[in-house]
């Protein structure tokens, strides 16, 4: 066991942080990884947070050629700062609208299954509201975002009973990853659709993808291991065990402590900050990418994926550091967790001001706004899933609460975005930039002066803190 950390009492709630591990507690042997039901989890989540995501963005590719298609002034806000260096393509495109679902939506595993049901039957009725009008599109844009705001909860509460503490990091990382790959794969996609189809295919075949993943979901997905009809013993043993002393049977939910914890809020400030910047480049990066850089549609789809795939991939490697850092080499949770979000908050920060500053260098800047998401990856293992360490048995309530600040960002950052580049000049974009950097830095530095890694107080049933 390490020693304290200079100026913390030997005793108490702050030298819970100083190890990973419940000391005292009987741990099961760890149970196999390959074809385990918590791995097999955590890839079905991958695959339905990937068409969350993909059904989330396709909107930002296809809007392009929606706005082309209803207007004859299409490069009013292109920016002549940089030179055109693409030919345009001109394809002739089919009309025609097939029909969709309509979904309700209930708690648990099928919270998360419906909600993302419930995305992509609406995201299948698109192109009968953008004919209808712009209110009838925001209406139904409104009513996805409804399904797509219990999704994260949903998951994470799913995680408090499947995740064992030294495997959070890694079974979380994969299963929320499936967002960035699906931004990866649905950005150029989505743009060789618009080009070589019509963009009323893009909302077609990523919600006809969706109903098929939520077949898939609910034939196979359990709320618990105790309910999973193939889990083997051994993992189930394993998993309830290693969860044994850090899941409250309180009935009531303890809102007032759970409220006033600055650990909670400390997640919550930098969730807030994280997605600021996030929000920001994803749904103005093909914006970026066409009026300032001034790639054509389809460019513009594969060179604004290039960004997320590097986050995707840091955020697989980032879970598994994460895990080895504190299983092999000791390090304390709320060590790893403040450390992963510095890296993940501050890194981009400073590659997003210096795309800013690089001019018409067009791989460049493609470099440094992928270097600035690849690094943001490294915050799925820190304050993301901070809420598992401090209050497991209420994860799904905190990220509820801490998703709730954080969609302010998707909502007034990129409306704040547009209203700082009127003209689409170099300079107002770095504007833009040094904003979301500034917030960014604000948020890793609050998370990591008010961060915990130990279950909380108020989230036992004997308000004792345990170490995990």
């Amino acid at each position: 066991m390490r020693s304290p950390v200079p100026g913390q009492s030997p005793e108490g709630e702050k030298v819970s942080d100083s190890t990973p591990l419940l000391q005292g507690a009987p741990q099961a042997e760890a149970a196999p990884v390959c074809c385990s039901a918590r791995y097999n989890l955590a890839v079905l989540a991958f695959f339905g947070f990937f068409i969350l995501y993909a059904l989330r963005v396709n909107l930002s590719v296809a809007l392009v050629d929606m706005v082309e298609s209803n207007t004859t002034l299409a490069n009013n806000r292109t920016s002549k700062e940089c030179a055109e260096h693409s030919a345009s393509i001109k394809v002739m495109h089919n009309h025609t609208i097939p029909g969709g679902y309509v979904a309700s939506k209930v708690g648990g595993k099928l919270l998360l299954g419906f909600g993302i049901l419930g995305t992509a039957v609406f995201t299948l009725f698109t192109p009968i509201a953008a004919d209808i009008g712009v209110g009838a599109l925001i209406a139904l844009r409104a009513l996805e975002g409804l399904g797509e705001g219990v999704t994260f909860p949903a998951m994470h509460a799913m995680w408090s009973s499947w995740a064992p503490p030294l495997e959070r990091s890694k079974l979380l990382s994969i299963s929320y990853a499936g967002a960035q790959l699906g931004t990866v794969i649905s950005l150029p996609l989505s743009g060789i659709i618009c080009v070589y189809m019509d963009w009323t295919y893009v909302f077609y075949f990523f919600g006809i993808v969706g109903i098929i993943w939520f077949v898939l979901w609910i034939w196979l997905v359990s709320n618990t291991p105790e309910t999973h009809k193939t889990v083997s013993h051994q993992e189930k043993e394993y998993i309830l065990s290693s969860l044994k002393n850090q899941l409250s049977s309180q009935k009531s939910v303890p809102w007032t402590p759970m409220l006033k914890s600055l650990p909670l809020w400390a997640i919550v400030v930098a969730h807030f900050s994280y997605n600021w910047t996030f929000y920001t480049l994803l749904t103005l990066l093909p914006t970026y990418m066409k009026e300032i850089l001034r790639f054509n549609v389809q460019e513009n789809g594969i060179l604004s994926a290039v960004p997320y795939f590097g986050c995707w991939l840091c955020m697989i490697m980032s879970g598994q550091a994460a895990d080895h850092l504190r299983a092999k080499w000791n390090f304390s949770t709320v060590c790893v967790r403040k450390l992963f979000s510095l890296i993940g908050m501050i890194g981009p920060a400073v590659f997003l001001v210096a795309a800013g500053f690089i001019g018409c260098d067009y791989s460049l800047a493609v470099a440094f706004l992928t270097i600035s998401t690849t690094l943001g990856g490294f915050c799925s293992s820190g304050f993301s899933i901070n809420h598992l360490d401090i209050a497991p048995s209420y994860a799904g309530i905190l990220l509820g609460i801490t998703n709730t600040f954080a969609t302010i960002p998707g909502m007034i950052g990129p409306v704040i975005a547009k209203s700082l580049t009127p003209e689409n000049t170099i300079r107002e974009w770095q504007t833009v930039f040094w904003i979301a950097a500034a917030i960014n830095v604000f948020g890793a530095i609050f998370f990591t002066l008010f961060g915990k890694g130990e279950v909380q107080n108020w989230a036992l049933d004997d308000h004792h803190g345990h170490r995990n």
